[in-house]
């Protein structure tokens, strides 16, 4: 209770006057004075991030919400608005450019990504057909289908016969994180579709991976993932790194699970649960990049 009463006063109070007096000692606005105290990455990001978002002034709140393309006015409008010299400072400007296209591309990923979950798998979708197929290529390429609703989906981990019942929770986002990792990771997916079907202990690879997609999704719309792609990416983030932390889990999942043999499958959501706090720990670390 007095901790939060304690944050309450000095968001509130006294935080004002401490800024005041720190920029008095140092002829630096708390902008500047965190730019020249902070490395890269998630750490000068983070408390750039929240410096603006508990600004008294409309013109810095508001940059955390803007778009691409409107990143340099608001870099010029905050400089504007601390009155900062420039010419004593001259990296404030690529510093607060890279922090405002790291905050804002945050956002936009997530609705970005969030677009791609609400849209349901349509068997009439040729598009969503062809990456379906492509999948199946990729990941049996010496097996042919025999027609387009077969048991044989349950080769490479599918529920029922069908593949696209099983994309109701995520939509076209688990085939989409599924084909990104057969594309690019080609030898890596085959390899974990072969220790899936392990006779003992194996797991059903694409049921698994878009249970992975909801993970990942899920991480993404808390925040956790901020410190990673802070990190990982100097500016707007695009799908793809999205579909990459994916790679990553999958392939780290498919390691854990064979480390901790489990029984059977029936314990699956005790040992997700046990995975997902592991990777939760090691996104609470400001330095932390999650890549295969």
């Amino acid at each position: 209770m007095f901790l939060y009463f304690w944050q309450y006063l000095y968001s509130n109070y006294f935080r004002f006057w401490f800024k005041w007096f720190l920029r008095q000692i140092h002829d630096k606005c708390e902008l500047q004075r965190i730019c020249d105290g902070s490395k890269d990455g998630a750490f000068r990001t983070h408390r750039i991030e929240y410096s603006l978002e508990h600004s008294k002034n409309k013109v810095l709140r508001c940059a955390v919400n803007i778009k691409e393309d409107e990143v340099d006015k608001y870099v010029a409008d905050i400089i504007k608005a601390k009155k900062i010299n420039v010419e004593k400072d001259k990296r404030i400007q690529i510093n607060l450019r890279i922090c405002l296209l790291q905050i804002s591309g945050y956002k936009q990923l997530f609705l970005e990504v969030e677009d791609v979950r609400k849209q349901p798998y349509d068997s009439d979708n040729p598009e969503h057909e062809q990456q379906l197929m492509e999948l199946w290529d990729l990941l049996m390429p010496h097996e042919k289908l025999k027609s387009r609703i077969t048991k044989q989906w349950d080769d490479i981990g599918f529920q029922g016969d069908d593949p696209k019942t099983d994309f109701r929770g995520m939509g076209i986002l688990g085939l989409a994180n599924l084909l990104y990792f057969s594309r690019h990771y080609t030898e890596e997916s085959r390899a974990i579709l072969s220790h899936s079907n392990h006779p003992k202990i194996g797991y059903s690879y694409a049921i698994v991976g878009i249970n992975l997609t909801e993970m990942a999704y899920s991480l993404l719309k808390s925040g956790a993932l901020k410190s990673h792609f802070y990190n990982m990416v100097p500016g707007f983030p695009e799908i793809k790194c999205f579909h990459q932390f994916f790679c990553y889990l999958l392939y780290e999942f498919d390691k854990f699970w064979f480390t901790e043999e489990p029984e059977s499958i029936m314990h699956f959501n005790q040992y997700r649960e046990k995975f997902h706090d592991q990777i939760k720990h090691l996104l609470s670390n400001p330095e932390i990049i999650l890549t295969l």
